[in-house]
């Protein structure tokens, strides 16, 4: 990264940088990609007024990394480490910046109701109290839970995947009124999603919705974007089988997906649900 001298820096405006304090001493340069990776790697270091100006300033820097289609890996594992014994027993809002969206579904829960009839309603729920453990027992927080769908979200992908691997290993262990087979697809994304109230919008969170649907029941299907964001947090025992670039329904760029192999899960699925480019 070349130095930026000082005539530079003075001409460049305020919001080049990540933050500035009330003396208008102006931190953490973010004007291009370069100085981003840098910011990511040093904001640790800085020493905040408030922790109303350390969010305010890692909010800009993360905007900046989503423009330079950064994938802040380092930078998330740091922020964890320094926030998780912070927000212990607090009244956690819901998260923004990177985070990773996990995504559920009931395979043919149409032929599930028509089998169980009214049956099927304890099902779903007992579906749902299990999906609900594994997300919060693994930090997530849940966006909403509606018909057979489920939407959680988590600032670490470690997370995100730990909550996705204990769920289908509990599923697979699980007997189910009159022997059926209830078996849920699960797909993660990592990427910028946009908070709107309670909820979130944006292209990333319609990205994981397709990566979900390209799966099968008992399988996890994750991006290019959450594998990246994996490489130096993937738990041990977890592989990465890799199923091509696939162009997925209204997502206008090619995304690359992988089956996660672990202990506990099925390794044999048919082709997923997207035609193979």
């Amino acid at each position: 990264m070349p130095k930026l001298d000082a005539a530079t820096r003075a001409g460049l405006p305020d919001r080049a940088f990540a933050y500035v304090d009330e003396r208008g001493r102006r931190r953490l340069p973010i004007h291009d990609a370069a100085h981003v990776r840098n910011a990511l790697a040093r904001f640790g270091q800085v020493d905040f007024e408030s922790d109303a100006a350390r969010q305010e300033a890692r909010e800009r820097l993360l905007r900046a990394a989503q423009k330079h289609r950064i994938v802040p890996v380092g930078f998330i594992t740091g922020e964890l480490r320094s926030e998780r014994g912070r927000r212990v027993g607090a009244d956690v809002p819901m998260p923004s910046g990177f985070l990773t969206m996990v995504l559920t579904d009931i395979e043919s829960s149409t032929a599930l109701v028509d089998r169980l009839g009214d049956g099927y309603g304890g099902v779903l729920d007992d579906v749902r109290a299990l999906l609900r453990k594994s997300a919060t027992d693994s930090g997530g927080h849940i966006v909403e839970a509606r018909a057979d769908d489920s939407f959680t979200v988590f600032e670490s992908p470690a997370d995100g995947l730990a909550a996705a691997l204990a769920a289908q290993r509990a599923l697979s262990t699980r007997r189910w009124p009159g022997d059926v087979a209830v078996a849920v697809r699960i797909g993660i994304h990592s990427g910028y999603p946009t908070l709107r109230g309670d909820n979130y919008i944006g292209m990333a969170v319609h990205t994981a919705a397709r990566v979900s649907a390209s799966g099968h029941g008992g399988q996890i299907v994750v991006s290019g974007d959450t594998r990246m964001a994996l490489a130096e947090l993937k738990p041990r025992g977890v592989r990465f089988r890799d199923l091509g670039r696939h162009r997925l329904r209204g997502i206008p760029d090619e995304v690359p997906l992988f089956q996660v192999l672990a202990r506990g899960l099925r390794t044999k699925f048919p082709p997923l649900r997207v035609p193979l480019t």
